[in-house]
């Protein structure tokens, strides 16, 4: 892929070119996904003739004045993205249909940092857990004008205190990344460009139940409108893992969101790109150096980018529940790991090789097929093809007997679980290795599930347990992430 053209006048330090925009793919995310739609748009021919007018309509924040000290720059670019709870821009119908109620807390609810490579080849996006424990530089308080000694705050509240400015010198404190640029996203463009986009696909292995958000997901396949998509990627009350695990979701919407815009045509339609770029632009703040030049420079190079080309982290935490005196529970990174981490951002490296093609292909279940035993029987009067299917589903993980038998009938045509209720979890992840299978519940059958082979049966598909919730410092490519095509 080609180095994209440089503007004259170039208002960033390293190469000038917005994508990161899009690589967001909640609320803030879907913010980054329309500036990251200009680029992509700008790549098709389109130009300045559809972008006249998109540095007025941004609304601009200086968070870069004076500042002193920094990192030194690294290749390619960065862009420290966050988002605000923004509830002060919502309806109160959409406050009430969406439970968005509450003041506004004047703080980031999401900080992430989207690195784009040099090459514009690869955008790796770095969650930071907005509980996490953080030490401000010496600054002034934007409320009472107090000037305040570097002090210990959970990430989060650096903006309530310094704003964008003490944010930006936060982050470049604890990671010793340096910040190219800033932008700002809120609850209101998020709903309105996911709404513009005709929905964001996802899928999940298990139901998703929140009382507090109002989400209520039933296992499969879903098309998130605005609404329903910000309760998606507010959700904290799913598992005990809180924040990491919507972090989580996080990452996977923003990877169906570059999906969506990349493979549907949208941003090839200037007049449907004009009202994604509308209904975003209306609620980011970005910084001075970011405009129509750079957005134009990064389209022209990422004319093939996909889902394939982002990969996704949350920064490693060693500790949680890290108690600070005035501040609370935190969570303590992992200093070791975090450094290697932010090392491969300045020194533009993948975060993480790529896998096997089977592996990245693999379908996300919810329970570990290590964890899942198994009895295979034959259905059919096909000599041999329940050893096959027991060697297969042992070859992917499950724990099979290893000694199938044949099922009373022979005239199965379409494979079967079996499967006590107790254990329903355990049955969609089995049912999700073997394509078109029926599940049927069995009451009192205990924990070992059946699989009656059919004469349907053609394949074992490779399934991976969904990372467990407490863990962090995992890295995943946007593919792995998205909905495949069997999902839907």
């Amino acid at each position: 892929m080609s180095t994209p053209p440089r503007s004259p006048a170039r208002r960033v330090p390293p190469r000038p070119s917005r994508r990161s925009p899009r690589r967001r793919g909640p609320r803030w995310a879907v913010r980054m996904s329309s500036a990251l739609s200009v680029a992509v748009l700008a790549a098709a021919g389109i130009g300045h003739s559809v972008l006249t007018g998109l540095d007025s309509d941004l609304d601009r924040v200086d968070a870069f004045k004076d500042m002193k000290n920094r990192p030194r720059g690294g290749h390619g670019m960065n862009v420290l993205l966050v988002g605000t709870d923004g509830r002060d821009r919502i309806t109160e119908e959409e406050r009430r249909a969406y439970r968005l109620g509450g003041a506004p807390c004047h703080c980031t609810d999401t900080v992430m940092i989207v690195h784009i490579s040099a090459d514009r080849e690869r955008a790796s996006v770095v969650s930071l857990p907005r509980d996490s424990y953080a030490e401000t530089p010496p600054h002034t308080d934007r409320t009472t004008g107090e000037r305040h000694r570097g002090h210990p705050l959970k990430l989060n509240a650096a903006y309530a205190e310094g704003g964008p400015q003490l944010t930006v010198r936060t982050v470049e404190a604890m990671t010793k990344v340096k910040i190219d640029h800033y932008l700002e996203v809120d609850f209101t463009s998020f709903m309105k460009t996911v709404d513009v986009l005709g929905g964001v696909r996802i899928c999940t292995a298990q139901p998703l139940k929140d009382r507090y958000t109002g989400l209520d997901l039933p296992a499969g396949t879903h098309t998130l409108k605005g609404g329903q998509a910000l309760q998606y990627v507010r959700s904290r009350h799913l598992d005990g893992a809180s924040d990491l695990s919507r972090m989580r979701r996080q990452q996977r919407f923003m990877a169906a969101t570059i999906d969506r815009a990349t493979s549907s045509g949208i941003l090839l339609n200037p007049m449907k790109f004009r009202d994604v770029t509308r209904a975003v632009l209306g609620s980011v703040r970005a910084d001075e150096g970011f405009g129509t030049d750079e957005l134009l420079a990064l389209g022209r190079a990422m004319r093939d980018f996909s889902p394939s080309s982002s990969e996704f982290t949350t920064v490693p935490v060693g500790r949680m529940g890290y108690a600070v005196k005035g501040v609370g529970s935190t969570l303590k990174w992992d200093d070791a790991a975090a450094g290697r981490l932010f090392a491969a951002l300045r020194e533009d490296r993948p975060l993480t090789a790529a896998k096997p093609p089977e592996e990245a292909a693999a379908v996300r279940v919810p329970v570990d097929p290590r964890r899942i035993r198994v009895q295979v029987a034959n259905g059919t009067r096909t000599t041999g093809l329940g050893r096959r299917v027991d060697r297969a589903l042992r070859a992917t993980g499950f724990r099979t007997t290893g000694a199938p038998v044949n099922a009373p009938a022979p005239d199965v045509r379409r494979t079967v679980v079996a499967y006590d209720p107790r254990w329903d979890n355990s049955a969609r992840s089995l049912a999700a290795a073997l394509p078109g299978a029926e599940l049927r519940p069995v009451e009192g059958q205990g924990a070992t599930l059946k699989v009656i082979a059919g004469a349907d049966w053609k394949e074992v598909r490779a399934v991976r347990p969904e990372e467990p919730p407490e863990r962090t410092g995992t890295v995943v490519r946007g593919d792995e992430v998205v909905c495949g095509k069997e999902d839907g």
